[in-house]
């Protein structure tokens, strides 16, 4: 969002973590200098000492710098650009997320000529089930594929933080302030589960698949996952991807990752890719074979040997 350029006797600077200028187009925090720059915040010591710092770029002595704790970029016009605040990080399973982060490759896929603009956030629409949701304005003419976002993603972010949910909006809800209101983002809608309200699953093809499709049925808690079902549209996250992706590497000897799973979500796409990496793709079909024969069984004491149930 384009927020203007520095008014006069204002001096404006956008950082990166160490207190360095960033290259234009590079995200970093915002911060102000000039006579305008209050002493502090009254009573508050610990917060003063965090929001005004000493000014490096300024010739008079005591000259202070303020904090903002937006996160911009500058623009190739000399204005700035807002992509949001330093201080929206979470845990989420377990592992702390940086939104500001996520938002900023966000910014490099709304030059894609789909997407018009993008903001992260992190629900827990069900308790205790955190997950990180994008919300994706269409460029006009343009409806965006979800998949395909999160393919994107998948290629230039660690799994743990790429969202499996995505929401299309036709715009970012805004507070009073031109920011993002982020407690007027819609809950993604609920995905569909054994039902019965998504379309029949479609039978595996080989052992390969077939096996993929189980595992992810356990994982996912779902009645039966067909192989062009997505792993996300399911309900998957990056820690149910992280267990598919564990037992496909220790039972199949596939040497997946879990960014495989984001590139390729759905069973017949995972299993191309395993047999795509095989270093001998006949050992992976004879494991397949056998793994597929346990999983079909009734018998969950062998299921459970395989370390499938209770994962």
């Amino acid at each position: 969002m384009p927020i203007g350029s520095p008014v006069l006797t204002t001096q404006v600077h956008v950082l990166d973590a160490h207190g360095g200028p960033v290259p234009i187009g590079v995200p970093g925090e915002l911060v102000i200098g000039g006579h305008q720059v209050g002493v502090g915040y009254t009573g508050r010591p610990a917060l003063t000492a965090e929001r005004f710092v000493p000014d490096p770029f300024s010739a008079e002595p005591g000259a202070r710098l303020y904090r903002t704790g937006d996160v911009c970029r500058w623009r190739p016009d000399g204005r700035l650009d807002y992509l949001g605040r330093t201080d929206h990080q979470v845990k989420i399973r377990g592992v702390r997320v940086e939104l500001e982060e996520i938002s900023a490759v966000l910014a490099v896929l709304a030059a894609l000529p789909q997407v018009r603009e993008a903001v992260a956030t992190c629900r827990e629409d069900t308790p205790g089930d955190k997950r990180l949701v994008v919300y994706v304005v269409p460029a006009e003419g343009h409806r965006p594929d979800p998949a395909e976002l999160r393919v994107e993603l998948g290629r230039v972010l660690p799994a743990y933080t790429v969202p499996g949910d995505y929401v299309l909006l036709d715009a970012i809800p805004l507070n009073t302030n031109g920011k993002t209101d982020r407690a007027a983002l819609p809950a993604p809608a609920a995905h569909a589960g054994p039902s019965g309200e998504r379309p029949l699953p479609e039978p595996p093809r080989d052992d390969v698949e077939a096996v993929v499709a189980l595992v992810w049925a356990d994982v996912l808690d779902v009645d039966r996952v067909g192989v062009h079902d997505d792993f996300f549209d399911l309900g998957g996250h990056s820690l149910l991807a992280a267990r598919a992706v564990m037992f496909l590497r220790e039972h199949l000897g596939a040497e997946l990752r879990v960014n495989s799973l984001f590139l390729a979500p759905t069973p017949a796409r995972l299993a191309a890719e395993a047999a795509a990496v095989a270093a001998d793709p006949g050992a992976l079909r004879e494991a397949a074979a056998a793994v597929r024969a346990v999983l079909e069984t009734t018998d969950a004491q062998a299921a459970d040997e395989l370390h499938l149930l209770g994962t």
